[in-house]
């Protein structure tokens, strides 16, 4: 089980290393940003401005 729980302020690259099961999550709400170079430093919170998704509901479903 995931001890650390992913936040808006994580980059999409951090959130990959301690959740790789993640990427699935992220493609299903059409972030296909997963090898971007921007990746490595856009948190989650910027990335999900810029796909138009809604925030608190992936970090639900990312943490779920």
């Amino acid at each position: 089980m995931d001890t650390q729980k992913i936040t808006p302020e994580m980059t999409i690259a951090e959130i990959i290393k301690i959740k790789p099961e993640a990427i699935a999550i992220l493609r299903e709400h059409g972030m296909h940003c997963i090898g971007c170079s921007v990746s490595r430093s856009e948190s989650l919170r910027d990335a999900v401005e810029v796909h138009g998704i809604e925030l608190t509901k992936l970090v639900e479903k990312l943490n779920g």
